[in-house]
């Protein structure tokens, strides 16, 4: 089971929730939290680039005793910068100029393109254990994520709740009473983009309605530029999800297209 986020500040949790959060503090993006003792957490910050679109600036790693802190392009471990491969006491550290991959014995599989996306795979002994923008692991959408009690939380406030509080930080919280636009306009452009042939062997693998919202409001957040991180994000999180369900997805990217 997969938690992601990619693109324009979408999330996709472990159990299947894809929602919005446009924060830039750092978060808390899944750690295990039944016991006093963590046994992992993952933390991500980001910032808007200078085209003005969301990027992961760091992450930070915590497994067991060992913290790892990634930057594009910048492995560190315990405060010393490694080189890669990296393996120490049950971590391997992967990375090349695309990608960023940590493989923890614990249980856990984590994947950074060292841009926009980030994906964390976790054993399923860790189900109904975990916390932050990944939700719970329950096998149940929606259910604690954005439900406490009676009250039903939208997607800005749950965020906002996985706040990591440090001192110092400067950083505004994303304004809870801000609806998203509808961005219907854009339906038929994402519809035709990714049920492209090239993505035949991944229509029945995965949900394609949420891949389409997420395009739309990658479209509607643009304003009409053209740019690649409008279009390209959320086609490369459905290829990538693709793959990881086990499809094929076929050669989508063109000289002129991403």
């Amino acid at each position: 089971y997969v938690c992601s986020t990619w693109g324009n500040n979408h999330f996709k949790t472990f159990d299947g929730d894809v929602y919005q959060f446009p924060g830039i503090c750092e978060y808390n993006f899944v750690s295990d939290c039944q016991d006093s003792y963590t046994e992992f957490s993952v933390h991500i910050q980001r910032a808007l680039n200078s085209n003005n679109h969301p990027e992961i600036q760091y992450i930070l790693i915590k497994i067991k005793d060992i913290t790892v802190y990634l930057k594009p392009k910048l492995v560190v471990v315990d405060g010393r910068i490694v080189k890669t491969p990296y393996y120490s006491s049950g971590v391997l550290i992967e990375s090349n100029d695309i990608y960023t991959k940590i493989y923890a014995k614990l249980g856990m599989v984590l994947m950074w393109n060292q841009q926009d996306a980030l994906m964390v795979e976790l054993d399923n002994k860790f189900n109904n254990q975990t916390c932050g923008l990944c939700g719970d692991y329950n096998g149940i959408p929606i259910y604690n994520e954005f439900i406490n009690g009676d009250a039903s939380y939208n997607s800005i406030t749950y965020g906002n709740l996985q706040k990591i509080s440090k001192p110092n930080a400067k950083c505004e919280d994303p304004d809870e009473t801000r609806a998203l636009p509808s961005c219907n306009e854009h339906r038929d452009e994402c519809e035709r983009l990714l049920t492209s042939s090239a993505f035949a062997d991944c229509r029945f693998r995965l949900n394609l309605e949420m891949y389409i919202q997420a395009c739309m409001q990658d479209k509607c957040a643009c304003n009409g530029n053209e740019d690649s991180f409008c279009i390209c994000s959320t086609i490369s999180e459905y290829s990538r999800q693709c793959s990881h369900a086990g499809g094929r997805p076929g050669e989508w990217r063109t000289q002129n297209f991403c």
